[in-house]
């Protein structure tokens, strides 16, 4: 320190915090030999408050407005030192400015997915994030327990405790509520404010107050959203021999984009070998019982031996196969009107299921 510090110190009477910083919120006032002059002036802005340390010890705290600093009105700083009313030398304390104002948008989130048993899904791995509004409520209690003796203490200190409680009473919150993953996003304010609520049992304890908590997002991992849209699709389309031609069209035209597959002709070729595929696939998934084919050759009979009297269609019902049937059962069948244009038939020798209308054998009984 040098001697104009000393000499500036001597004549400096107005005790105040200019905040610089919007993360500051701490800042200690600092005299030569930490002397302040009795009949000094206190001013205490808003959006901030004054502690008076002695030796350790909270002796006094101060709300915004100016104060004179005299006996008088140190009771407590007088009585830890012994003063009588009429003290008027200079007195040895510390000022810690507190700002009490909020520190906004701070962010938080998890660092690790949170395990969660979904009724829909089962076991998924959920990561959350979002922001958090935190302020100081009790200046004295922040003061003895976080602050100390630091000369300044800033937002980022304490932002990552602040930010290691809100995971785990996120994840508590979550485990407790057993909300449908599906419904989530409708309750994001309500699991922001449980939570803050949850949180106030581990923040009052350092004097400090979570006033808001948002959570932005809770997303799933990549795979099992990208599962759970291609089910949607599924649904959407409705029919799968649809569904398997919209995918045959799609690698058609993908194939079509890539030059190093020989232009479009060779894009047709890709497109009818996975139509082919597909139409398979389709076949299956509406007669599961069916065995695999060969490759390149039509699927074989399921379950029992064919019927004598010609050879019987199956008739896709509600997505399952039901069969084979003669003409007779056939033309029962579009009596009850289970059997229309539309339906899907199949029989041994055919590549794939088809609509009763464009098969000639089946569209002559309708």
């Amino acid at each position: 320190m040098t001697l104009r510090d000393l000499i500036a110190g001597e004549f400096i009477d107005v005790v105040e915090w200019l905040e610089d910083s919007p993360d500051a919120m701490v800042w200690r006032f600092s005299r030569p030999l930490n002397e302040i002059k009795n009949g000094a002036q206190l001013i205490v802005r808003p959006g901030q408050v004054a502690v008076f340390v002695d030796q350790g010890t909270v002796a006094d705290v101060f709300m915004p407005g100016r104060h004179e600093l005299v006996t008088r009105n140190l009771p407590v700083l007088s009585r830890l030192r012994g003063w009588k009313y009429t003290f008027q030398s200079p007195f040895k304390a510390d000022v810690v400015f507190v700002s009490s104002r909020q520190f906004p948008s701070h962010k938080w989130g998890t660092k690790t997915p949170v395990m969660l048993n979904a009724r829909e899904l089962g076991p998924v791995r959920l990561r959350a994030y979002g922001t958090f509004i935190v302020r100081v409520n009790n200046a004295k209690t922040f003061v003895t327990e976080l602050v100390g003796s630091n000369s300044g203490f800033a937002i980022e200190q304490i932002a990552d405790q602040v930010r290691d409680m809100i995971v785990a009473r996120f994840a508590e919150q979550l485990g407790e509520d057993s909300i449908p993953i599906l419904e989530l996003a409708s309750r994001y304010t309500e699991l922001g404010d449980l939570v803050a609520k949850r949180l106030g049992t581990d923040l009052t304890p350092l004097g400090l107050e979570l006033t808001r908590l948002v959570v932005e997002s809770i997303a799933l991992p990549d795979e099992v959203a990208a599962t759970l849209d291609q089910r949607t699709r599924i649904e959407l389309i409705g029919d799968v021999g649809a569904y398997a031609a919209l995918q045959a069209a799609d690698a058609v035209r993908d194939a079509a984009r890539n030059q190093g597959t020989g232009g479009a002709g060779a894009a047709v070729g890709v497109g009818m070998a996975m139509a082919g595929q597909l139409a398979n696939a389709g076949a299956r998934a509406l007669n599961p019982t069916a065995a695999t084919p060969a490759v390149g050759g039509p699927p074989s009979v399921p379950g029992p031996p064919p019927i004598p009297q010609g050879t019987g269609f199956f008739i896709a019902v509600d997505g399952k196969p039901q069969g084979p049937f003669d003409d007779a059962a056939l033309r029962a069948r579009v009596a009850d009107k289970s059997l229309t244009a539309g339906t899907l038939v199949w029989r041994q020798g055919m590549a794939q299921w088809a609509a009763a209308g464009t098969v000639p054998e089946v569209a002559a009984l309708i």
